[in-house]
Protein backbone atom coordinates (compact mmCIF):
# COMPACT_ATOMS: atom_id res chain seq x y z
CA UNK A 1 0.00 0.00 0.00
CA UNK A 2 3.05 2.43 1.22
CA UNK A 3 4.40 1.93 -2.26
CA UNK A 4 1.37 2.62 -4.69
CA UNK A 5 0.96 5.67 -2.68
CA UNK A 6 4.66 6.54 -2.93
CA UNK A 7 3.75 5.69 -7.14
CA UNK A 8 0.68 8.21 -7.04
CA UNK A 9 2.94 11.10 -5.43
CA UNK A 10 5.49 11.00 -8.02
CA UNK A 11 2.91 10.26 -10.76
CA UNK A 12 0.76 13.17 -9.34
CA UNK A 13 -2.53 11.10 -9.69
CA UNK A 14 -4.52 10.24 -7.05
CA UNK A 15 -5.06 6.61 -5.55
CA UNK A 16 -8.49 5.51 -5.57
CA UNK A 17 -9.10 1.99 -4.49
CA UNK A 18 -11.36 0.21 -6.73
CA UNK A 19 -12.47 -3.01 -5.02
CA UNK A 20 -11.65 -2.91 -0.93
CA UNK A 21 -13.40 -6.53 -0.82
CA UNK A 22 -10.73 -8.30 -2.78
CA UNK A 23 -7.63 -10.03 -1.52
CA UNK A 24 -5.49 -8.36 -2.25
CA UNK A 25 -7.69 -4.96 -2.35
CA UNK A 26 -7.46 -3.67 -6.19
CA UNK A 27 -6.46 0.10 -6.02
CA UNK A 28 -6.44 2.21 -9.25
CA UNK A 29 -3.95 5.15 -10.03
CA UNK A 30 -6.00 8.16 -11.79
CA UNK A 31 -7.33 11.36 -11.85
CA UNK A 32 -9.93 11.54 -9.55
CA UNK A 33 -11.80 14.97 -10.30
CA UNK A 34 -11.16 13.92 -14.22
CA UNK A 35 -12.60 11.20 -13.15
CA UNK A 36 -15.48 12.55 -10.94
CA UNK A 37 -16.30 15.38 -14.34
CA UNK A 38 -16.14 12.49 -16.92
CA UNK A 39 -19.24 10.73 -15.61
CA UNK A 40 -21.24 13.66 -14.31
CA UNK A 41 -20.82 14.51 -18.68
CA UNK A 42 -22.08 11.07 -18.83
CA UNK A 43 -24.80 11.42 -16.75
CA UNK A 44 -25.91 14.64 -18.09
CA UNK A 45 -25.76 13.23 -21.49
CA UNK A 46 -27.93 10.17 -20.61
CA UNK A 47 -30.54 12.22 -18.97
CA UNK A 48 -30.34 14.04 -22.23
CA UNK A 49 -31.34 11.19 -24.38
CA UNK A 50 -33.74 9.62 -22.11
CA UNK A 51 -37.43 10.68 -22.48
CA UNK A 52 -40.63 10.60 -20.53
CA UNK A 53 -43.63 9.30 -22.48
CA UNK A 54 -46.32 10.99 -21.40
CA UNK A 55 -49.88 10.13 -21.34
CA UNK A 56 -52.24 12.61 -24.01
CA UNK A 57 -55.69 12.79 -23.26
CA UNK A 58 -58.23 13.52 -26.54
CA UNK A 59 -61.91 13.15 -25.71
CA UNK A 60 -64.67 12.50 -28.34
CA UNK A 61 -68.48 12.80 -28.49
CA UNK A 62 -70.52 10.00 -30.33
CA UNK A 63 -72.11 12.42 -32.73
CA UNK A 64 -68.98 13.79 -34.00
CA UNK A 65 -69.25 15.40 -36.89
CA UNK A 66 -66.84 14.65 -39.64
CA UNK A 67 -64.56 17.77 -39.95
CA UNK A 68 -64.73 17.92 -36.10
CA UNK A 69 -63.46 14.38 -36.07
CA UNK A 70 -60.78 14.69 -38.88
CA UNK A 71 -59.45 17.85 -36.02
CA UNK A 72 -58.79 15.33 -33.07
CA UNK A 73 -57.46 12.74 -35.32
CA UNK A 74 -55.17 15.11 -36.59
CA UNK A 75 -54.20 15.97 -32.84
CA UNK A 76 -53.75 12.02 -32.04
CA UNK A 77 -51.02 11.79 -34.93
CA UNK A 78 -49.75 14.92 -33.94
CA UNK A 79 -49.20 13.59 -30.39
CA UNK A 80 -48.15 9.40 -31.87
CA UNK A 81 -45.44 11.10 -33.84
CA UNK A 82 -43.75 13.21 -31.02
CA UNK A 83 -43.82 9.49 -29.26
CA UNK A 84 -46.67 10.36 -26.43
CA UNK A 85 -49.18 7.51 -25.82
CA UNK A 86 -52.85 8.56 -26.27
CA UNK A 87 -56.17 7.95 -24.39
CA UNK A 88 -58.96 8.32 -26.32
CA UNK A 89 -62.10 8.71 -24.66
CA UNK A 90 -65.86 9.03 -25.63
CA UNK A 91 -68.08 10.36 -23.42
CA UNK A 92 -71.90 9.23 -23.63
CA UNK A 93 -74.72 11.38 -22.55
CA UNK A 94 -78.18 10.68 -21.93
CA UNK A 95 -79.65 7.46 -24.61
CA UNK A 96 -76.26 7.50 -25.89
CA UNK A 97 -75.32 5.13 -22.97
CA UNK A 98 -77.64 2.27 -24.26
CA UNK A 99 -74.86 2.25 -27.48
CA UNK A 100 -71.71 1.20 -26.80
CA UNK A 101 -71.52 -0.81 -29.74
CA UNK A 102 -71.58 2.89 -31.86
CA UNK A 103 -68.54 4.13 -29.83
CA UNK A 104 -66.53 0.82 -29.79
CA UNK A 105 -66.88 1.40 -34.25
CA UNK A 106 -65.87 5.16 -33.62
CA UNK A 107 -62.55 4.18 -31.41
CA UNK A 108 -61.61 1.04 -34.04
CA UNK A 109 -61.83 3.43 -36.70
CA UNK A 110 -59.62 5.95 -35.66
CA UNK A 111 -57.25 3.13 -34.12
CA UNK A 112 -57.22 1.84 -37.81
CA UNK A 113 -56.94 5.55 -39.13
CA UNK A 114 -53.81 5.73 -37.43
CA UNK A 115 -52.26 2.22 -37.33
CA UNK A 116 -48.89 3.27 -38.92
CA UNK A 117 -48.42 5.79 -35.97
CA UNK A 118 -49.60 3.78 -33.38
CA UNK A 119 -50.70 0.85 -32.05
CA UNK A 120 -53.81 -0.23 -29.59
CA UNK A 121 -52.68 -0.70 -26.06
CA UNK A 122 -55.73 -1.41 -24.27
CA UNK A 123 -58.90 -2.30 -26.21
CA UNK A 124 -62.43 -0.26 -25.85
CA UNK A 125 -63.84 -0.55 -22.43
CA UNK A 126 -66.65 1.31 -20.79
CA UNK A 127 -65.51 3.27 -17.67
CA UNK A 128 -68.61 4.84 -16.22
CA UNK A 129 -70.47 6.90 -18.89
CA UNK A 130 -67.42 7.15 -20.75
CA UNK A 131 -65.54 4.61 -23.14
CA UNK A 132 -61.97 4.29 -22.99
CA UNK A 133 -58.53 3.76 -25.47
CA UNK A 134 -55.19 3.62 -24.89
CA UNK A 135 -52.93 4.09 -28.17
CA UNK A 136 -49.36 3.41 -27.95
CA UNK A 137 -46.59 5.37 -30.64
CA UNK A 138 -44.75 2.66 -32.55
CA UNK A 139 -41.45 4.77 -32.23
CA UNK A 140 -40.16 5.27 -28.61
CA UNK A 141 -40.50 9.35 -27.54
CA UNK A 142 -36.34 9.48 -27.95
CA UNK A 143 -36.52 8.22 -31.51
CA UNK A 144 -39.25 10.62 -32.28
CA UNK A 145 -37.38 13.32 -30.63
CA UNK A 146 -33.63 12.60 -32.68
CA UNK A 147 -35.50 12.17 -35.39
CA UNK A 148 -37.14 15.98 -35.11
CA UNK A 149 -33.68 17.07 -33.73
CA UNK A 150 -32.39 15.97 -37.75
CA UNK A 151 -35.32 17.03 -39.31
CA UNK A 152 -35.23 20.57 -37.78
CA UNK A 153 -31.02 20.70 -38.20
CA UNK A 154 -31.54 19.71 -42.21
CA UNK A 155 -34.42 22.03 -42.55
CA UNK A 156 -31.94 24.99 -41.28
CA UNK A 157 -29.11 23.37 -43.81
CA UNK A 158 -31.42 23.54 -47.00
CA UNK A 159 -32.85 27.77 -46.04
CA UNK A 160 -28.95 28.37 -45.92
CA UNK A 161 -28.85 26.85 -49.27
CA UNK A 162 -32.08 28.55 -50.86
CA UNK A 163 -31.04 31.88 -49.12
CA UNK A 164 -27.18 31.97 -50.93
CA UNK A 165 -29.07 30.84 -54.49
CA UNK A 166 -31.05 33.72 -53.71
CA UNK A 167 -28.12 36.04 -53.20
CA UNK A 168 -26.66 34.73 -56.09
CA UNK A 169 -29.53 35.27 -58.10
CA UNK A 170 -30.02 38.57 -57.21
CA UNK A 171 -26.21 39.56 -57.44
CA UNK A 172 -26.42 38.42 -60.88
CA UNK A 173 -29.77 40.47 -61.43
CA UNK A 174 -27.14 43.43 -60.83
CA UNK A 175 -24.69 42.70 -62.62
CA UNK A 176 -26.80 42.04 -65.67
CA UNK A 177 -28.42 45.34 -65.36
CA UNK A 178 -25.17 46.80 -65.18
CA UNK A 179 -24.07 45.71 -67.96
CA UNK A 180 -27.28 46.88 -70.00
CA UNK A 181 -27.22 50.36 -68.34
CA UNK A 182 -26.47 52.97 -71.46
CA UNK A 183 -23.09 54.83 -71.31
CA UNK A 184 -23.09 58.09 -70.50
CA UNK A 185 -22.73 60.83 -72.93
CA UNK A 186 -19.33 62.42 -73.36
Amino acid sequence: MRKALDLAREADLDLVEVAPQAKPPVAKLMDYGKFKYESAQKAREARKNQANTALKEIRFRLKIDEHDYETKKGHVTRFLTGGDKVKVMIMFRGREQSRPEMGVRLLNRLAEDVSELGTVESSPRVDGRNMVMVIAPTKSKADAKAESRNASAGSRGSQAEVKSRRDREAQAKAEAQAGDAPAADS
